[in-house]
């Protein structure tokens, strides 16, 4: 998959940094989740689901991936300053860098669930 940098503000060490890795749009369209046109109607309630190897779980709706509702540059990340991410965040994190706060981080990344909610 391709590869992309994000630059971001780390509020909690209040510094600059630089990520490198996979977008998690492709993630999705890569497993076939709807996509464009398809997000519509009960596929609206689609959702990504990250978690941790440490339990934390964080949600973004699958719209938040569609270039046809927005640009996303949510990251799965295997690098930070142009080296691997360490035993504390790694060996993959989730960067979220256009929340205001940085709570849908996912350090130590271990899935990426795809849910279709059913009515």
């Amino acid at each position: 998959m391709p590869r992309n940098t994000v630059h971001v503000k780390n509020e909690h060490a209040d510094k600059d940094e630089v990520y490198e890795g996979v977008l998690l749009s492709a993630i999705p369209k890569e497993a076939g989740a709807p996509q464009g046109g398809q997000i519509r109607g009960k596929n609206m309630a689609t959702y990504v689901l990250a978690e941790g190897s440490d339990g934390y779980q964080v949600i973004f709706s699958i719209e938040e991936f569609d270039a046809d509702f927005q640009e996303a540059d949510v990251l799965v990340a295997d690098t930070l300053d142009g080296s691997p991410l360490g035993d504390k965040f790694g060996p993959l994190r989730l960067i979220a860098p256009r929340d205001k706060r940085p709570a849908r981080w996912v350090r130590m990344l271990r899935s990426i669930k795809i849910v279709k909610v059913s009515s």
